[in-house]
């Protein structure tokens, strides 16, 4: 049966749920095509599970660290089939909350597996959806005839070519959120966010951690001094490193309850281990080879309003290989809509997407590094202000971290803000409104801040930056 539609989006994660009910906003018919469930990764695998995941395992750092807060200290139990239990109500709740959205736009959602059709009998250019019913191989395929098309298929996790994931022993993000006990060994393969978030909870748990990362630090891409502290704090809580160490296939032995790894001159055993490596792009299989899109290296090439090739097909998300974080997805997707309706979009600036780490510590970051600026050979000057200068960071019982701006030394405008410390990933908002308004770091600074409250960190670090700081 074939439908006709404004727009039609493959995939109905963060970024396809949003941009549908964007342009349902601005008039357009349009459908969803998705093949597991309305929002995706985000919400069912990623950002918004593991955050319940690691609540649950912040209340229980609490109660064992009670002692600094002038309480008894309380050994908690649990279990951990109670914590996914929790996190699966909260995904259950959010489901249904996209569900009612795409009912009240009156959005289709087309259940099942979506590809792109060359020019046929539907339409003289590529662009028409054919929808494959996932439990009827033999069922007549929906035909879906556009005017728009947007992919956005989002990624999956990439696995080691010596070490593909079994879901019992060699585990992905995706098989952690069904985890059934608690490893006393733990190994997680790759020091990124993903990693690190996962070490952090895992830790709080009660395993014994063990992260192992090829490069020269944690968080790679990230500003070095905040990858320091993070790594000085997470190895406080016992998380053990191992910095600089590549795995081959040689290194590894797997048996039927442990794998064994070799580091150096050191054999580890470990009871699961997590291959936390990056994501690629989900765009096998998907019909890009009907159309005029182009890839290069896994991901779909687009221009700043995504576009592909075929001007009337735009791709969004972690399938474009830009920052895969859901806020940067939506803000594609809103874009992406917003241009195929002609309404003059604001290009997004990636240096104004927030970048943010939900271990214990929290580590935040906004804009340029001090060595992405040293790469670009851009002059640039760097202020720091400790979070034990700050009143509630104090009262919060972990003042260890810090808050770092970099200015452009003629006329103050930040560059770039990193930030360790509690509840930082709501503080850098603050930074990407300022960045967004083109606000300078004295402005920053002059705004009041509420005071006893952790934001005033950026505050002081605006001041700081004109050598008028008060607390430091």
């Amino acid at each position: 049966m074939a439908h006709e539609y404004d727009l039609v989006v493959l995939g109905g994660g963060t970024a396809g749920y949003v941009a549908a009910i964007k342009a349902s906003q601005l008039g357009l018919k349009t459908a969803v095509v998705e093949k597991f469930k309305l929002g995706g990764t985000c919400l069912h695998k990623g950002c918004i599970p593991t955050k319940s995941m690691l609540k649950s395992a912040e209340v229980i750092n609490i109660m064992k660290n009670a002692e600094k807060y002038g309480i008894d200290t309380h050994t908690p139990t649990f279990t951990i089939g109670n914590i996914v239990e929790r996190k699966n109500d909260v995904v259950s709740k959010m489901f249904s909350g996209i569900e009612y959205l795409m009912k009240k736009n009156k959005i289709d959602i087309f259940q099942g597996t979506g590809r792109i059709l060359g020019p046929s009998i539907f339409s003289p250019m590529a662009g028409t959806i054919a929808v494959e019913d996932p439990h009827d191989e033999e069922a007549e395929s929906e035909i879906l005839v556009n005017q728009n098309v947007l992919i956005s298929t989002g990624s999956v996790p990439a696995e080691l070519p010596f070490l593909p994931f079994d879901s019992k022993l060699i585990l992905s993000s995706d098989d952690m959120m069904n985890l059934q006990s608690v490893p006393e060994e733990f190994g997680i393969i790759g020091g990124g966010v993903i990693g690190l978030e996962f070490a952090s909870l895992m830790n709080d748990l009660g395993s014994n951690v063990t992260v192992i990362e090829a490069g020269s630090q944690v968080i790679p891409h990230e500003d070095k001094d905040t990858a320091d502290a993070l790594k000085k704090s997470l190895e406080k809580k016992g998380i053990a490193f191992k910095i600089g160490m590549s795995l081959s296939e040689d290194d590894i032995s797997l048996n039927e309850d442990h794998a064994e790894i070799k580091l150096g001159d050191e054999s580890f055993k470990f009871d699961k281990v997590l291959v936390a490596i990056g994501r690629k792009a989900n765009i096998n299989d998907i019909g890009l080879q009907n159309t005029k899109a182009r890839t290069e290296s896994g991901i779909i090439q687009t221009n700043e309003f995504y576009q592909t090739k075929d001007s009337h097909i735009y791709a969004v998300g972690d399938c474009i290989g830009h920052l895969q974080l859901a806020h940067a997805a939506t803000k594609e997707a809103i874009t992406a809509v917003e241009h195929m309706a002609d309404k003059n979009p604001i290009i997004m600036d990636y240096n104004n997407v927030p970048r943010c780490i939900y271990t214990s510590p929290e580590a935040a970051a906004i804009g340029e590094t001090e060595q992405s600026l040293k790469e670009q050979n851009i002059e640039y000057d760097v202020h720091k202000v400790p979070m034990a200068a700050i009143g509630k960071a104090v009262i919060g019982g972990d003042s260890h971290g810090f808050g770092k701006i970099i200015t452009d030394p003629v006329n103050k405008d930040i560059l770039g803000v990193q930030l360790i410390g509690e509840n930082v990933t709501e503080l850098i908002n603050e930074v990407s409104l300022a960045k967004f308004l083109d606000a300078s770091a004295l402005e920053l600074g002059s705004a009041v801040h509420a005071h006893p409250s952790i934001s005033e960190i950026l505050m002081e670090l605006g001041l700081d930056a004109e050598g008028v700081a008060i607390h430091v």
